[in-house]
């Protein structure tokens, strides 16, 4: 376990650093998971090394939301001023991502079915 929770501390770090060099245009935490990602994928991490860290994360992830809601409550003046934007934003992302991920479905079913002929 303590394998797994320093590759991935390392790469959250790793990500960090990055993020820091483009001044922040990209989240550290996600550039740590790309990182991450691609080491698993390139098998320079093994998937045994994170898989007992990765467990015990993912069976507490209820702790990772009280943080979230914890600045909900703490700004839900300034969200109740922009309101009506939050919701606008929620459902055009929601309507365009459905919108892609249909249209993406559609073109992977339109390749199997012209391999399979």
């Amino acid at each position: 376990m303590i394998k797994g929770t320093f590759f991935i501390l390392l790469f959250y770090l790793l990500g960090e650093i990055i993020s820091l060099l483009l001044n922040g245009f990209i989240p550290g935490s996600v550039i740590g998971m790309v990182l991450l990602f691609l080491s698993l994928l390139f098998k320079i991490v093994r998937p045994e090394w994170l898989k007992k860290t990765a467990t015990v994360i993912t069976r507490n992830m209820a702790i990772f939301f009280v943080p979230a809601a914890v600045g909900l409550v703490a700004y839900v003046e300034l969200l109740s001023n922009s309101l009506v934007t939050i919701f606008s934003a929620i459902i055009i992302s929601t309507i365009l991502t459905i919108i892609v991920v249909g249209l993406v479905q559609q073109v992977l079913e339109n390749k199997i079915g012209a391999k399979k002929k």
